[in-house]
């Protein structure tokens, strides 16, 4: 169950808000009465009440916005009780002076807006002794793996409990909660209205996670890199499982440089089945997987780990889905690998999807000539694929069949950049830009404008998902219904 949080400034919009989101098929609403400017009218809000409630009235050194005093908060608490409300949120130091009655149920919570105490169960411990229905901690994630000592607190419990993480490092434990024995979670009614740090929508909660879906069974993967934020690698995963009734969910998963070991170790205890790997830990991951295939060793960056036999096998699905994209594009056979020998191709960048558009366009037969605005990794990545490379500021002047963008140049927000300056394209090239948000880049549009052959990111995006989706799951993968979805999705965001 997925539980609503819901503040509002005036009493009538918060009624109003409240009966928007039974028409939305919430079956819990938070109340949280200390946003109201005036002295909550308890009565009125639960009257004809369209869903549960529960009732929150938090003080400002909780992150509240109640401006009253302490006795007065704690008449609203003892108000709401006998006006019969389904839960009172109750803080722990206060549980003694709000006594049990009638059928309100008692939430003792704890919140930390700082970090996730070491001491979790004391804390656990310390609120069952408040008289709960329902114990509630919350705390902040400042590493990934504060998730995991959350939810193995949460898995452990014997009093019905709500434990999660805030903060972005915390999204795992908010959806995976519910797997290990929580009664709910929380959610906030929209995007605009944050209630806690890291706190998802309802609608993300229920429609793009499913949270009301997963069980114990449930396979759970995520996209791992940092930042995160903006991937679209859950939504396009989740809508796949759901298309073809796999049950699984996909997660984002923030996770810096400097903790992916500890993390990786961490998350092994959540029992996750797959990772797509994204900036910046391609290369760094490989030290994590136990079966590099051949695809891993010849580019030396993977962007998939999948388990198998109880072995991590890494694999990196941007060589086939480039190759794909571009038999595509050349109006081919998309099921082999085109044959390019004797054309030239120029890549631009020098990162984890450039080493695999080298090696996939070597595997083609082609030429293949590198460049990047740092020299010296232009340098390395040629002298470790065989490669040839010239320095950035002649990429103009190089003559090629193909032009492949592996750089973040021309990506939203800067829409308006591109990596490759007009006058220098011609119509007989091929430009392929695996930037995807946009999928019509200002590079693609001047290569357009020169009569030029396209290829775009987002295609080649949905390609390697799709691969990486068969290896997750075993089935194959919805590709059109996957390309369309994520077409809706970024003209819906312009």
């Amino acid at each position: 169950m997925i539980c609503v949080s819901l503040g509002r400034t005036r009493h009538s919009a918060m009624r109003q808000g409240h009966q928007q989101l039974a028409e939305q098929k919430a079956e819990l609403v938070e109340l949280r009465v200390d946003w109201l400017r005036k002295r909550p009218d308890i009565g009125s809000l639960l009257k004809d009440r369209p869903t549960p409630v529960v009732v929150t009235c938090r003080r400002p050194e909780d992150k509240g916005l109640w401006k009253g005093d302490e006795e007065q908060r704690r008449a609203v608490l003892r108000e709401a009780i006998i006006a019969g409300a389904e839960y009172v949120d109750i803080e722990i130091d206060i549980a003694q002076s709000i006594p049990r009655y009638g059928k309100t149920k008692r939430i003792i919570s704890y919140h930390n807006f700082d970090e996730t105490p070491i001491e979790l169960y004391d804390i656990y411990h310390k609120l069952a002794q408040g008289d709960p229905d329902i114990i509630k901690i919350v705390t902040m994630a400042n590493a990934p793996s504060d998730n995991v000592r959350v939810l193995e607190m949460l898995r452990a419990a014997d009093v019905p409990t709500v434990a999660f993480c805030m903060g972005e490092f915390g999204t795992i434990s908010r959806i995976l909660c519910g797997q290990r024995g929580a009664p709910f979670t929380y959610a906030g009614f929209s995007s605009e209205r944050e209630m806690a740090p890291g706190q998802l929508t309802y609608a993300e909660t229920r429609n793009l996670y499913r949270f009301n879906k997963i069980t114990p069974q449930t396979k759970i993967f995520g996209v791992i890199g940092d930042p995160i934020a903006h991937s679209l690698s859950p939504l396009l995963h989740n809508t796949a499982f759901r298309k073809t009734g796999f049950d699984g969910v996909y997660l984002p998963l923030r996770i810096p440089a400097d903790f992916l070991a500890e993390t990786l170790d961490e998350f092994e205890k959540l029992d996750i089945s797959g990772y797509s790997v994204t900036i910046p830990h391609k290369e760094e991951v490989l030290d994590f997987a136990n079966v590099p295939d051949l695809q891993v060793d010849l580019i030396g960056a993977a962007n998939t780990l999948f388990k198998r036999d109880g072995a991590w096998q890494a694999t990196n699905t941007d060589f086939d889905a480039i190759s794909e994209t571009i038999a595509n594009a050349l109006s081919l056979d998309t099921n082999t690998k085109p044959q390019l020998t004797g054309k030239r191709v120029l890549i631009l960048g020098a990162g984890g999807v450039a080493r695999a558009a080298v090696a996939a366009m070597q595997q083609c037969g082609a030429v293949v000539v590198v460049t990047n605005r740092s020299k010296d990794r232009a340098k390395t990545l040629a002298q470790e694929l065989d490669c040839l490379q010239i320095a950035w500021a002649n990429r103009g002047s190089e003559m090629c069949d193909i032009l492949i963008n592996c750089t973040s140049v021309g990506m939203h927000p800067k829409v308006d950049e591109s990596p490759y300056e007009q006058h220098w394209l011609r119509e007989s090239m091929l430009v392929f830009d695996t930037v995807y948000t946009p999928e019509n880049t200002m590079l693609l549009k001047h290569a357009r404008q020169r009569d030029c052959t396209t290829a775009t990111g987002l295609e080649m995006f949905v390609r390697q998902a799709a691969r990486q989706f068969n290896l997750f799951t075993g089935l194959e993968a919805p590709v059109e219904y996957m390309m369309e979805t994520l077409r809706r999705y970024l003209s819906a965001a312009r």
